[in-house]
């Protein structure tokens, strides 16, 4: 983001954190995860990540499911505050990693201040 203060407010707000969560839950079901950030980053920024892009974002998938993996409760949290419970079809790791990296997204520059 532009400055310190908007990325506290956009990495917190309650309202992003719904926004991420559902757009998480909109490409769950769409194949592998290389496909699912791709969809959800031309979902968000219409058009589709660079290969550097698609491969910092899929780092973060990685290492954010890592490290909740050992904090299933911090997980579900991620997954389901404040959206709602899961579908019992999906993943509480996979989905509490897809919504930070659908969070991630949302704070880009170019999804905040689209020219």
């Amino acid at each position: 983001t532009n400055t310190p203060l908007q990325a506290l407010v956009t990495l917190n707000d309650p309202v992003y954190m719904e926004a991420a969560q559902a757009l998480a839950r909109r490409v769950a079901d769409g194949g592998e995860i290389n496909q699912q950030i791709q969809t959800m980053f031309a979902f968000a920024l219409v058009r589709q990540p660079k290969a550097t892009e698609l491969e910092r974002l899929k780092g973060l998938y990685e290492l954010m499911k890592s490290e909740l993996q050992n904090d299933l409760e911090n997980a579900r949290q991620v997954a389901e505050k404040p959206l709602g419970p899961l579908p019992e079809s999906q993943d509480v790791l996979h989905m509490s990693a897809l919504t930070l990296v659908a969070n991630a997204i949302m704070n880009l520059d170019e999804f905040l201040m689209p020219l």
